[in-house]
């Protein structure tokens, strides 16, 4: 036991390394690589303040660090969300998207698409964002209120109901988004599944903000969060004989949880794969402990939507693949050996 112990305790601070290098340097990647390749030394002069030729200043300043920003606060969000669910579900095959907050994403932006057209630029000057990206926030949003109140009786949230209905209303929401598709035309087609396949051509200093007030917020709510996780993996009855509000657990789990992915998708799209594919390597990596699974699994995904990101736009440069793709060929695969290796290990 002391060996194991030891030996989680090396893993996790060789993560803690080897994840904080691989994000500053995923970072500079970001600013540096694209369909126009700046010049790392360039990108670093403009990044400190001093003259480079041309116009790289603008292009790192403007562009590219928004850019850069945005991908690593929505990756951590992603991933963070996924690894706290996995918890919450006791499950590490557990996604965001159980709860059907990306599917209410994705019919609040198809119907703003479909009956806003004319009107996406009103709310810009406001808000920083999109009347898209304001419908896919409030869809996701209302969707696990609906869950979540479904969910909840006298005896509390039930877990499994959550699980239940996250899948009902994911069907619902796919067949309402159809139905849109149907009465769409080609333009809105067009724009509907640009945004389904995810990217992060519309960052802005207010998406910035947005996502990394909340990411913020998140990663200060960590310690008292792993501690709570920790402790329900023994089951609700124990956790609540060891003191634990699991009633109150749930719904802050849950609040933070919608905030985090619905706001994610509303900035960036549908992004798949980040929130199942990175807790669960970190899973296997460090160990189930969440005190140090749900940052780790914070800084992994801003690693890996920030070289996806990279990936993106340079693997057929000057056009620009979607993230979401990008993402999904990287997390389909590995998806797959797992439920390959969960099936070896029933048999």
């Amino acid at each position: 036991m002391v060996v194991l112990a030891r030996t989680r305790q090396s893993r996790r601070r060789q993560g803690t390394i080897v994840l904080g290098g691989a994000l500053v340097v995923s970072a500079l990647l970001s600013l540096w690589l694209g369909s126009v390749n700046l010049g790392a030394v360039n990108v670093l002069k403009a990044l400190v303040g001093l003259e480079v030729p041309g116009h790289t200043a603008q292009i790192v300043q403007a562009i590219r660090l928004p850019r850069a920003l945005l991908a690593a606060s929505v990756g951590a969000l992603l991933a963070l969300c996924g690894a706290i669910l996995q918890g919450l579900f006791r499950n590490p095959l557990a996604d965001p998207s159980l709860i059907g907050v990306t599917a209410g994403a994705s019919v609040g932006a198809s119907l703003m698409i479909v009956l806003g057209t004319g009107m996406s630029g009103v709310l810009t000057g406001v808000a920083g964002m999109s009347l898209v990206s304001l419908g896919a926030f409030l869809g996701g949003l209302l969707t696990v209120w609906l869950v979540y109140r479904v969910a909840t009786g006298i005896n509390g949230t039930s877990v499994a109901t959550m699980l239940l209905m996250g899948i009902a209303v994911s069907a619902l929401s796919a067949s309402a988004t159809g139905l849109l598709e149907y009465f769409a035309d080609n333009e809105m087609l067009r724009r509907i599944s640009l945004w389904r396949m995810g990217g992060l051509e519309g960052a802005n200093l207010t998406r910035v903000l947005l996502a990394g007030g909340i990411l913020t917020v998140a990663l200060l709510a960590l310690p008292s969060f792993g501690r709570a996780l920790n402790t329900l993996l023994l089951g609700e009855s124990q956790a609540r004989h060891l003191g634990v509000d699991v009633e109150r657990l749930k719904t802050r789990l849950i609040i933070l949880v919608a905030a985090g992915v619905g706001l994610s998708v509303a900035v960036a799209g549908s992004i798949a794969f980040v929130g199942l594919v990175v807790p669960h390597m970190i899973r296997l990596w460090v160990g189930p402990d969440h005190r140090y699974l749900l940052p780790l699994s914070a800084l992994g995904g801003a690693v890996l939507l920030l070289l996806a990101d990279v990936a993106a736009r340079t693997v057929m440069a000057p056009a620009e693949l979607p993230v979401g793709l990008v993402t999904a060929l990287l997390g389909a695969p590995f998806f797959i050996s797992l439920l390959r290796q969960r099936r070896f290990e029933g048999a």
